[in-house]
């Protein structure tokens, strides 16, 4: 049986923030959420999150999930706030295994804290790291026959400790009965008067308890963010190594170091993302599509061959093949563009089906609406959706040629074949294969002047 303890509880006084902070984000997500989604990855029959500062907004912020929470309070050290974890944890027998993990440390990932379980065997496991500058962590002290002995942290370390270069993440794996043994053992005679949790390690090694050890598949994984300037870190590294798995899968990025993905992304064959592109949610675009620059797509689904210009915005909608989008184009959601249809500058659509072959090129809004294929929208049309209450749907059937500056007072339906002359308001069914307008008739004044300034 797996229980997952997230540490959660610090004020995140150097973010100067009043959003706790671990709901601050990477890569659109709180740094919490990344935790959890690696944590449940190793299917755990319970998780407890503990809180202390900004309790509250962090469990309204994950209400009705599969979480127990903890109150620390006050904050007293990482062995106290695990303590306050202990009545909720799961114990069957044995062989249960409760894994410690910290939600300020966001990139840890599922198969790094897997082999770390492996590792654990019947005893204690920690993740360890080697670093080139070990300042600030606690050493990982071996005796002369390479075995974990104690972890000492900096400020209690004297020099020849702290010239020892593997040090203690953390995160680590112990069996739940003896963690709970441990931790009624420790106390606070430390530099910083608090309960360490890495004092259970010289407990273990008193009691002949094997402790062994992990390192992360990459150094960033146990990288912590208590800094503005720290989360921007992350959030670069995070961001690179996204692109760099694209870039393996095939995908042509136009510069790496300026991509965002803040969901998940799909690609096909041959797709090509230029700078400064925003992907959100789940996105999944097709074989051969060219993706401009500055494009946000959020839980959008692009077909085969299409191309987006630049500053595109496509959200809740999908993109046929072989179509065009853009520049300055928004899709909003409900959107559904055909094949081979255009969508042009500063055209919007929402909650509208465009069919195959269907174009509007420029400066148009239409929403709720069912277009045919072949249909050309003139630039300045508009579908009137709304009453001020109530919206209703536009129908333009196959085939119809909308002149510019057109407006549809929905509900309205215009035939198959139509034509609108430009600048019509059209309030009434357009009958299939006519010309239709409402247009008044022309007229010019004689000897009109302009007035003049008094």
């Amino acid at each position: 049986m797996l229980n997952v303890i997230i540490l959660a509880a610090g004020l995140g006084k150097r973010m100067q923030s009043d959003l706790p902070k671990v709901l601050h984000p990477i890569a659109g997500q709180p740094m919490l959420s990344h935790v959890l989604a690696a944590a449940r990855a190793l299917a755990p029959e319970r998780i407890v999150v503990v809180v202390g500062h900004g309790a509250q907004r962090v469990q309204q912020a994950y209400a009705g999930q599969d979480l127990h929470f903890a109150l620390q309070q006050p904050q007293q050290g990482t062995g106290h706030a695990v303590m306050q974890a202990l009545p909720l944890l799961l114990e069957g027998d044995a062989d249960d295994t409760s894994l410690v993990l910290y939600g300020d440390v966001p990139l840890v990932q599922a198969g790094t804290l897997q082999a770390l379980l492996q590792a654990r065997g019947q005893g204690l496991a920690l993740l360890t790291e080697t670093l080139d500058d070990p300042s600030g962590y606690g050493r990982i002290v071996r005796n002369a026959a390479g075995q974990v002995v104690r972890v000492v942290e900096h400020k209690d370390a004297d020099d020849a400790e702290r010239a020892i270069r593997e040090v203690n993440t953390g995160i680590l794996a112990a069996p739940t009965a003896a963690l709970r043994r441990w931790l009624g053992q420790i106390d606070n005679r430390n530099a910083q008067g608090e309960y360490y949790l890495t004092d259970i390690v010289g407990l273990a090694v008193r009691e002949g308890t094997p402790v062994a050890h992990a390192q992360p598949a990459a150094h960033w994984e146990t990288l912590g963010v208590n800094s503005r300037v720290q989360q921007a870190q992350l959030e670069r590294i995070w961001q690179g190594e996204q692109a760099r798995c694209l870039l393996e899968q095939g995908v042509t990025l136009a510069d790496p170091a300026r991509f965002d993905l803040r969901g998940s992304l799909t690609c096909g064959r041959d797709v090509f993302i230029d700078v400064g592109c925003v992907f959100e949610g789940t996105v999944q675009l097709a074989d051969g599509v060219r993706v401009g620059p500055h494009c946000v797509l959020r839980d959008a689904r692009i077909g085969a061959g299409t191309v987006l210009d630049a500053f595109s915005h496509v959200e809740g909608a999908q993109v046929g093949d072989a179509a065009r989008i853009g520049p300055y184009a928004r899709l909003r959601p409900g959107a559904d563009v055909g094949p081979e249809a255009h969508v042009g500058n500063f055209v919007e659509l929402k909650k509208t089906r465009l069919g195959r072959g269907s174009k509007a090129n420029h400066l148009a809004y239409l929403g709720d609406a069912l277009i045919g294929e072949r249909v050309n929208v003139g630039a300045g049309t508009i579908t009137c959706n709304y009453d001020g209450v109530n919206k209703f749907q536009t129908v333009i059937e196959d085939d119809a040629f909308i002149g510019s500056d057109t407006q549809l007072v929905a509900p309205v339906r215009v035939g198959q074949g139509a034509t609108l002359g430009a600048g019509t308001t059209l309030t009434r069914d357009a009958p299939a294969g006519e010309l239709t307008l409402s247009r008044p008739r022309q007229q010019t004044v004689p000897g009109w002047k302009r007035p003049v300034r008094k």
